[in-house]
Order: C-alpha cells, then sequence, then structure tokens
C-alpha cells in the first residue's frame, strides 16, 4: 500500500513538473524587442533624476565626462529643473512611457502572427534617463530568459546622442550583468524611409490637414520640426540631419504625388545651452513666416515616434503663443505616431 501510495505521488508529481515546465517553456518569450527611447518623468517630480542622468550622459552633453561633467551636470539640473518641472506639469507629466508600452504591445500581437517562428514575442521598454532604465530592461530580460533579442532603436534617424548613446549603454549594461553570452543580439538602428513611417506622418498631415479652411488648404506652410544637434555633433560626420532631411524629402514626394502643393520649411527645435545648434531653428523660423505674411501653418514633429515635452508643450503651447504673436492666426500641429 505504501509502495502503491508513493508511486502514485511520483507520478502525479512528475506530471506537475511536466506541466510546469511545459507552461515555463511557452511564456519565456522566444524573441524579446527592446524599444530603446530616452524616456521622460511620468510624473513632474521625476524631472530632477531625468535631467540628472541627462546632463551626466558625455554622449549627449559632451563636457568630457568625470569630476568636471558631474559638477557642471548637479549646477545646469539645479538652475533647470524649477522651470522644467513646471512645463511637465502642463502636460500632465511625460505620456512616453504609456505609448511606448503600448506599442510595444500592439508589436508583440503582430509579430506573433506574422513570425510564429520566433515567437512568442516580448517588448521590454528600455529608457535611457526615466524608468525603466536599460538596467531595469535587461535584469527583467535575464529573470524572464531570453536568449534571443532584437535592439530596436525609437529613434527613426541615427544620430551619436541619441540611438549611439542607447546603445552604449546598453552594452555597458550588458556587461555589468554578465549577459555577453547569454543572448544572441540584433539591432534596428534607424528606419528614416520606411514607407510605414512615412505614411504614418502623411495620415496624421491629410487629417490635420481637413482642420483648415478648404480654401486655405493649398496656402497652408508645412514646419516640420525636428529635435536639433549642436553644430560640432554635425561636424564630426553625424548622419542626423542628413538623414532627417531625406524623411522630409520623401514625405513631400508623397505629398505631392496625391496632389497637394504647401510649401514647406525644415526647422530645428530644443536647442540647449550657448553652443551653435543646427539652424534654422523652430522659432525663427515661425517668425520669419510671420513676418512674410504667413496665416496658416502646420507644424509636423518629424523625428518622433511618441508625443512628449517637445511636442506637447514646446511645439502645442510655446511655438503656438509665438505663431499668434508672429501674426500667424492659424498655427495647428499633427500628433505623432503614438499608437494608432
Amino acid at each position: 500500500m505504501l509502495s502503491f501510495r508513493h508511486a502514485w505521488k511520483s507520478s502525479r508529481g512528475a506530471r506537475l513538473l511536466a506541466r510546469w515546465k511545459s507552461t515555463a517553456a511557452s511564456t519565456t518569450p522566444k524573441t524579446a524587442i527592446v524599444m530603446m527611447n530616452m524616456g521622460g518623468p511620468s510624473k513632474p517630480s521625476d524631472t530632477k533624476s531625468f535631467l540628472s542622468r541627462l546632463f551626466n550622459d558625455n554622449d549627449i552633453i559632451e563636457m568630457g565626462g568625470g569630476t568636471f561633467q558631474k559638477l557642471m551636470a548637479n549646477f545646469i539640473v539645479k538652475m533647470r529643473t524649477p522651470k522644467v518641472e513646471k512645463q511637465y506639469e502642463q502636460i500632465g507629466g511625460s505620456p512616453i512611457r504609456k505609448w511606448t508600452e503600448s506599442q510595444g504591445e500592439a508589436l508583440e500581437k503582430e509579430l506573433d502572427r506574422i513570425s510564429p517562428e520566433s515567437a512568442p514575442h516580448k517588448a521590454y521598454t528600455c529608457f535611457r534617463y526615466a524608468h525603466p532604465l536599460t538596467e531595469e530592461a535587461l535584469t527583467q530580460m535575464k529573470a524572464d530568459g531570453v536568449k534571443r533579442a532584437i535592439a530596436f532603436s525609437q529613434f527613426p534617424h541615427w544620430s551619436c546622442t541619441t540611438t549611439g548613446s542607447s546603445m552604449n549603454e546598453l552594452w555597458r549594461q550588458v556587461k555589468n550583468l554578465g549577459m555577453e553570452q547569454d543572448v544572441k543580439w540584433s539591432l534596428i538602428d534607424r528606419w528614416p524611409l520606411h514607407t510605414k513611417f512615412l505614411d504614418a506622418v502623411i495620415d496624421r498631415m491629410e487629417s490635420k490637414l481637413a482642420e483648415f479652411d478648404p480654401n486655405t488648404k493649398d496656402k497652408v506652410v508645412l514646419l516640420f520640426s525636428a529635435h536639433s544637434v549642436p553644430m560640432k555633433v554635425v561636424e564630426k560626420g553625424d548622419v542626423y540631419v542628413n538623414e532627417v532631411s531625406a524623411t522630409c524629402k520623401a514625405i513631400m514626394d508623397r505629398w505631392e504625388a496625391k496632389g497637394h502643393s504647401n510649401r514647406h520649411v525644415l526647422a530645428w527645435q530644443s536647442k540647449v545651452g550657448f553652443m551653435p545648434w543646427m539652424v534654422p531653428s523652430t522659432d525663427s523660423a515661425i517668425k520669419a513666416l510671420g513676418k512674410k505674411g504667413t496665416k496658416n501653418v502646420l507644424a509636423v514633429p518629424i523625428a518622433f515616434t511618441t508625443d512628449h515635452i517637445e511636442t506637447l508643450f514646446e511645439i502645442g503651447i510655446e511655438y503656438a503663443e509665438e505663431a499668434e504673436e508672429a501674426g500667424i492666426t492659424n498655427f495647428k500641429y499633427t500628433e505623432v505616431t503614438n499608437s494608432k
């Protein structure tokens, strides 16, 4: 009797163990999609830590690294935090994490559908300056038993200050966590001319253009706005400006093929500090359009995949006010791709 009971328990235990192993195997991601971006403070109170990480990054703010960079970063963060925190309060905190996670969920479903051989897929939000940080994303991947991963830059255009910085941090943390041999990596580092990206921008342009008076649609000036970069970065051979320009040209080629005849301008926003940055700046372009008597402007954020402070506050509030002061009576802007 004891032997029968022992055999039954052993048999039942074996079945449970087999079931657990089967469940674990089915839920372990076969392919991880690491969605790399700068991130942003979801709560205004997170602004200081976000800015501290950003200004201590020598890839984006070149001050030599080390003690000097840390001292300068602390000074700059102390000066800028109150102002920037109020800006985040006005937009209710950065929505970048919400949109990135939403995009990741949609990406998982679509990849499972079109590529069952590499399924199940799991997206990991991986931010450079806000939670979840790179180390946190990798730690979760390690816990999940990930063996195959795609580092997917959420910046459509390559720059050493964005994708480059994210890639450097990814590799640093891979080494810190001893994961060099654990994961087989692939990389998507840019996609400035991907047709679905171009079409998504055009869809939003057409949707917002429909809000203008039908009699003035052809007179609406399209103001493409991208995050600026320091001129010393451009002079080193960074391809960001060229790739943004290529995106702009490709969009306008498709736009004109649809029968539109709007003029367009490419400008650069979000300069920080006193060093020379790429020109024309978006605010100077707005003022110049106002001086020419332009009344209708549609701003198109061209280098972003989620709405955040540069679109919602800088374009949606600051530039809208500057446009009104410049005599532009009808200033609108498109939302970016977000999760649609």
